[in-house]
Parts: structure tokens; sequence; C-alpha cells
């Protein structure tokens, strides 16, 4: 007890440097904890964060409007997607009706944009592309014959519409078949412009 007295101040000391290292060391501890927390804060907030608004949108598709006539179920103008083809536009038409005859449709080929397709009927005489492209243009060589084609067929060309295509029929019906296709300039409202628009798309033969 004499020693410890006499010592005090020595072990007084010693106690506190004993307690300030374990306070010391317990404020380390804490501190590494909390960076630790923080970091893994950072790394799970860039994990979760979403993914840039490109990645994330979806492509939206592509909307074409076609035109079907002829023997469908339910002839007019139907909105299809990029990618479907004249099988997916006759299925929305309605289907063939009885009296079409397939036998001079592409099925598979592409629908475009302001695609005219037309479904002949069985024993009528078509000579142009059943399937035409935008603007009403036939495909390839083929053309519209002024003489044998129906009223649906006329319609197809650019500037006609259904008046028109009744006075070229009521035309060949009463003055005999077109000898040449300049002769279509002599009806009604089919002037110069409009037989330039034509004059590749049409024939006599």
């Amino acid at each position: 007890m004499e020693w410890i007295k006499e010592q005090k101040f020595y072990v007084i000391a010693g106690i506190a440097a004993v307690l300030f290292f374990l306070y010391s060391s317990f404020e380390s501890g804490n501190e590494i904890t909390e960076s630790d927390d923080d970091l893994l804060a950072m790394v799970t907030e860039e994990e979760t964060q979403p993914m840039g608004k490109i990645e994330n949108e979806e492509k939206l598709p592509i909307i074409l409007m076609a035109d079907i006539k002829g023997a469908v179920a339910n002839p007019g103008v139907y909105q299809v997607q990029e990618g479907d083809r004249v099988v997916d536009l006759i299925q929305l038409a309605g289907g063939l009706t009885k009296e079409a005859d397939p036998a001079t449709l592409n099925f598979a080929m592409h629908v475009h944009d302001e695609m005219v397709v037309y479904v002949p009927r069985m024993g009528e005489q078509v000579v142009e592309a059943v399937t035409q492209s935008t603007g009403g243009q036939p495909q390839g060589k083929d053309t519209v014959n002024l003489n044998t084609a129906g009223k649906d067929v006329l319609e197809t060309l650019p500037g006609i519409g259904p008046s028109k295509a009744e006075a070229i029929i009521k035309y060949r019906e009463t003055n005999g078949p077109f000898k040449k296709i300049e002769d279509l300039k002599e009806i009604s409202g089919i002037g110069e412009k409009t037989f330039e628009k034509l004059k590749d798309l049409i024939s006599v033969k």
C-alpha cells in the first residue's frame, strides 16, 4: 500500500495511457466501419442505377398503310407493320372470297407503305401486276391494259379515282377498244399532266 501511495502518480498515468489507447482503437475501428459502409453504399447505388434511356427504350414498330382491292372480304386501307407480308394484309381484309384467283398473288411479298394489292377474280383478265408498290405503279414492265382492266384495277393507277375509272370503261364500251394510249386524253379530266404520269403504266394490247 505504501508503494502504491508513493508511486500513485505513475500508476494513474499508466491507467490513463491504457484508457487513451483503448479509446483511440475504438474510434479508429468506427471510422473504418463507417468508411466501409460508405463504400458499400456507393457500390450498391451504382449497381441499382437504371440503365441509360437509350438502352431501356424499346424499338417502336414502323407503321405502314396499304390498300387492298378486289376479291377479299373487306377491301380497304389497312394499317400494317414493317416486315408484314401480303398474306398478313389479306388476313386483315378478312381473307379471300370464293371467287378469288390466288394464282397471280405473291403471298410472301413484303408490304410497303402506300402499296396497292389487287386480288383478281376467277376468269378475270389481268395482265398488270397484282401487287403494286408505292405510288400505285405496277412492278417491273407490267402495265395496266386500258381495254381489259376492271374498275378496281384502273383505280390503282395514280390520279385515277372511281369516276375516271368508270369514264374509261364507258369510253371503250361506247367507242370500242382504245387504239393507242394517247386516246386516254379524250377522257374528261385526264389532261397532259395526268397522262405523263400514266403513259409508262398503261397499254392497249
